[in-house]
């Protein structure tokens, strides 16, 4: 189905940034470097291409439908967890923002706090990838009616084909490789 493989495609975009965010901590470890602009960028790129984009399709297009068909066992357990999951990297990104406004403000030991935040964030997502790719989406395939998955498909197409109007791809991965060319 292509827009599993779309989205695991997206998978690996994500994880190419979160290797540049664990890079970045690395460097306010080791050089007590702050990037602010890449770690500003991280974010960019996870609130709008890996939340808003990406993690738009699951909530509101194949998750709600394997909710809707495959039944409350799967909607209150591993639909629920993988929105928590999502939830909680969305509580580490805040964080890290907040974090980098303190040392903006000199409070030096919130860089423990960029650090802390960044690799949950990054430990988080690979293990919820993982997950997803190898059980959700899997399942969802294997499980769904016929029917169900030309929806999904074209539900995802419509939103692909917007966000291809709006440059959002592009713009996106184009940003994850500058990205990752600064930590080279």
């Amino acid at each position: 189905m292509k827009a599993i493989k779309l989205l695991v495609e997206e998978h690996k975009n994500i994880k190419r940034v979160l290797a540049v965010a664990r890079k970045l901590s690395l460097n306010v470890l080791e050089k007590d470097e702050v990037d602010f602009q890449s770690f500003y960028d991280i974010i960019d790129v996870v609130r709008n291409y890996a939340d808003k984009h990406h993690h738009s399709k699951e909530e509101k297009i194949l998750f709600k439908k394997m909710s809707e068909e495959l039944g409350e066992p799967l909607a209150s357990g591993p639909i629920t967890a993988m929105f928590s999951e999502h939830d909680l990297g969305r509580l580490f990104i805040y964080n890290l923002e907040a974090a980098l406004e303190k040392v903006k403000e000199g409070d030096q030991e919130a860089k423990l706090d960029i650090i802390a935040n960044t690799i949950a964030y990054t430990d988080l997502l690979h293990r919820h990838i993982d997950k997803e790719d190898n059980t959700i989406y899997t399942f969802g395939e294997n499980n769904l009616t016929e029917e169900s998955l030309v929806e999904v498909e074209e539900e995802c197409n419509r939103v692909e084909e917007n966000a291809a109007k709006e440059g959002i791809q592009d713009k996106y991965l184009t940003l994850i490789s500058d990205l990752e060319k600064r930590v080279k």
